[in-house]
């Protein structure tokens, strides 16, 4: 499912329109903070055909990705000292992230960078929920959030991966208001619901939790052709973690870039 919200780039200054706010709760952002910064983009921009502009450098140096001049993701340098794991993290949408981050706290959630400002942007936060995944608060302003959505080289959805889902629903409930409606095509998954539009995901996958390290959001990336993807995946330097197949959501494949930051890409055969 594709969704274009309008946000453009005026390349001449790099600032943005100003769409509506997306409603609290509503995955709005992707980031990835990784060690080299600049084959980060080197990456991305051969493999999505993504070009970049500056951005707020409150966490080191910054740029966001533009899809046909649409914002769809940012990607930074990891802060000097820090060594969290390099991986793409998902924003969720708050009218204040203060009151947002607070709630967090309440719920049994820690938060680790912020409250803080990106410039004109937005205000931000970055936090973890009760089993360990982490995950951002976007409060936009100048910055609302991806401008598109769904298309070939923009995300088409995020996923939460933890060990039951019963031990982080309430969370994200009382934090975001999100309701869970169950998958029947799986033991113990759910889709995350703000009011009757799905928003997000989260699988449960008990002990096997083990090898896929711990607890956290995944992001998966549209696009035209699969294989082809993962082929060009291994040209530019990443690896593949499963191949492609066919499921009940489309053909999809999960692969790392050369960093280790592990996405999966897939052509959805029906609107998610």
């Amino acid at each position: 499912m594709s969704v274009v919200r309008g946000q453009t780039v005026d390349p001449r200054t790099g600032r943005e329109g100003r769409p509506e706010r997306p409603v609290p709760g509503t995955p709005c952002w992707v980031s990835l903070m990784a060690d080299d910064l600049a084959a980060s983009k080197e990456f991305y921009g051969r493999l999505f055909g993504w070009e970049f502009l500056p951005g707020p450098e409150q966490l080191g140096p910054y740029a966001r990705a533009l899809l046909d001049g649409q914002v769809v993701a940012g990607i930074g340098r990891m802060p000097v000292g820090q060594a969290p794991p390099v991986a793409w993290t998902p924003y969720l949408a708050a009218d204040d992230v203060d009151e947002t981050a607070s709630t967090v706290r309440h719920c049994g959630g820690t938060v680790g960078v912020g409250p803080l400002d990106a410039e004109e942007a937005g205000r931000l936060a970055l936090a973890t929920d009760p089993s360990g995944a982490i995950f951002g608060i976007w409060q936009g302003r100048e910055h609302r959030g991806a401008a598109v959505e769904g298309v070939p080289g923009s995300v088409l959805w995020n996923e939460l991966v933890t060990r039951d889902t019963a031990g982080v629903l309430p969370f994200y409930r009382a934090v975001f208001g999100f309701e869970a409606e169950r998958e029947e095509a799986a033991d113990d998954a759910a889709t995350l619901l703000l009011g009757e539009r799905p928003a997000a995901s989260v699988l449960g996958v008990g002990q096997a939790l083990g090898e896929l390290g711990a607890a956290h959001w995944h992001t998966h990336f549209a696009v035209d052709d699969p294989d082809e993807t993962v082929n060009r995946v291994i040209e530019l330097g990443g690896r593949v973690q499963r191949p492609p197949r066919d499921g009940t959501h489309g053909r999809t494949a999960t692969v790392a870039d050369p960093s280790g930051a592990v996405f999966t890409v897939a052509r959805p055969d029906t609107a998610a």
